[in-house]
């Protein structure tokens, strides 16, 4: 498979990847987050070019991730903002950043970014819970069962990788 066909699988990791599997992606929705929705603004802070800026901009639009909202008319001038979609990939943007402050070498006395809870004050603390029962789990606390239409999808790439090895 070659990743323009990663969103074609029904494996939503690859699906969720086609739209936001680029580190570009990811710093324009990191700045998004932060409140940054002008052009300008966004390419000061992650570094674009202009040409490549305006291509994920569109790219996540046509998507449904952000809508283009008008804030000045002459000369016409627009402001990205979030849409429900965009918004829940929040916690997937700030487990990177969990992730990035324990394995990314950088000094925990001089945190780029403090995340507290609004609500109790404390600071944020990530973890995945249970819907059900609230028990905290991790990978190895889960049983994983591919569905039937996956399972053929999957024995499928397997049997065209293992045809390609053998006339290779």
């Amino acid at each position: 498979m070659n990743w323009s066909e990663i969103g074609d699988t029904l494996c939503p990791i690859a699906r969720c990847l086609a739209v936001v599997g680029d580190r570009w992606t990811m710093l324009v929705m990191r700045e998004l987050f932060f409140g940054n929705q002008r052009f300008d603004g966004l390419q000061a802070q992650t570094g674009m070019s202009p040409h490549l800026l305006s291509t994920r901009l569109k790219r996540l639009e046509g998507d449904g991730i952000l809508a283009r909202a008008i804030y000045h008319d002459k000369p016409r001038r627009y402001q990205y903002c979030l849409t429900d979609k965009g918004r829940d990939l929040y916690p997937t943007l700030m487990t990177l950043a969990d992730w990035g402050r324990k394995w990314g070498e950088l000094d925990p006395a001089q945190p780029a970014v403090d995340a507290v809870h609004r609500h109790c004050g404390q600071p944020l603390q990530l973890g995945l819970a249970c819907a059900c029962c609230g028990e905290l789990f991790a990978a190895p606390d889960l049983d994983l069962a591919f569905g039937a239409a996956y399972s053929a999808e999957r024995a499928g790439r397997a049997q065209a990788f293992q045809a390609g090895k053998a006339r290779g």
